[in-house]
């Protein structure tokens, strides 16, 4: 299908992009990648009259150390993160992630930023950032917020980004020879995961978050309450449903994809050693 007419504006810097967003409210949406908003276009499940091409500013494109922790550009592209060096040393769940995403074309051309403001729950990264507790920076006419992942996500399709704000910048915790994993199942290699999980495993303790099993990334509290209790990764992840809302699909029913949490859980928890 061929989506509604609408406006186009590049911004030349984040504020110009905040300046954009500001003047035209509700209307417009912020277009980076791409891979996540022209789909819906096309089937006019998104109708914005304006859109504002954020994807060529190169300052928010960045894996950078911050002391405590990494900092990453909202316009980082999906292969930068898979191939960082940085983050393969200090937080190697992301980067692993980062790998999974789609294709070698989505992941050319699609941006973490994109993937975490789109909110999507059937996306690979906001779940996986949520497991990481990452911090998510938005910037506005306002000033700067720094907003916790586990407040970031209210609903499908929706976070707690305000209209007039940019995401600039995720930051994960360093977490150097942390166990991890990440599984997903799905039916082609590119296609969105029918379910996954991933799991970060450091001194601090076990972080657990599901693919695909709500209206949200959500994270799989049971699981990391039972394994802090001493439990063993293969009775842990029989929690791993617990407080989920799974849908039932052309791909799926609900309880498949209950049966696939607990499955794909134990093995991400043995893969990182829990």
């Amino acid at each position: 299908m061929i989506p509604v007419a609408f406006d186009y504006k590049r911004a030349s810097s984040a504020e110009e992009a905040i300046a954009l967003l500001a003047e035209y409210g509700d209307e417009a949406k912020l277009l980076a990648g791409g891979h996540s908003l022209l789909p819906l276009m096309k089937l006019r499940l998104a109708a914005p009259s304006v859109l504002i091409d954020v994807g060529r500013l190169t300052d928010l494109s960045y894996v950078r150390d911050a002391g405590d922790h990494l900092a990453i550009g909202a316009l980082t592209r999906h292969r930068d993160v898979e191939i960082s060096d940085l983050l393969q040393a200090q937080q190697p769940l992301l980067a692993a992630a980062a790998a999974e995403v789609g294709d070698n074309q989505v992941r050319h051309r699609g941006t973490i930023g994109g993937s975490v403001a789109h909110a999507d729950p059937a996306s690979d990264l906001p779940a996986t950032l949520l497991a990481l507790d990452a911090t998510f920076v938005a910037k506005g006419p306002n000033g700067e917020r720094a907003i916790p992942a586990s407040q970031f996500f209210t609903g499908f399709l929706e976070s707690a980004l305000q209209p007039d704000e940019l995401l600039t910048e995720i930051r994960v915790p360093k977490a150097p020879g942390s166990g991890f994993g990440f599984q997903k199942f799905n039916r082609r290699a590119q296609d969105w995961a029918i379910v996954g999980c991933a799991v970060t495993r450091s001194a601090s303790g076990t972080g657990v978050a599901l693919v695909n099993m709500g209206a949200t990334p959500l994270r799989a509290t049971a699981v990391e309450q039972a394994l802090a209790g001493g439990a063993s990764a293969a009775d842990a992840a029989q929690l791993a449903d617990q407080g989920t809302e799974p849908s039932a699909d052309l791909n799926a029913s609900a309880e498949y994809r209950r049966h696939l949490a607990r499955v794909l859980v134990r093995r991400a928890l043995e893969a990182a050693g829990a």
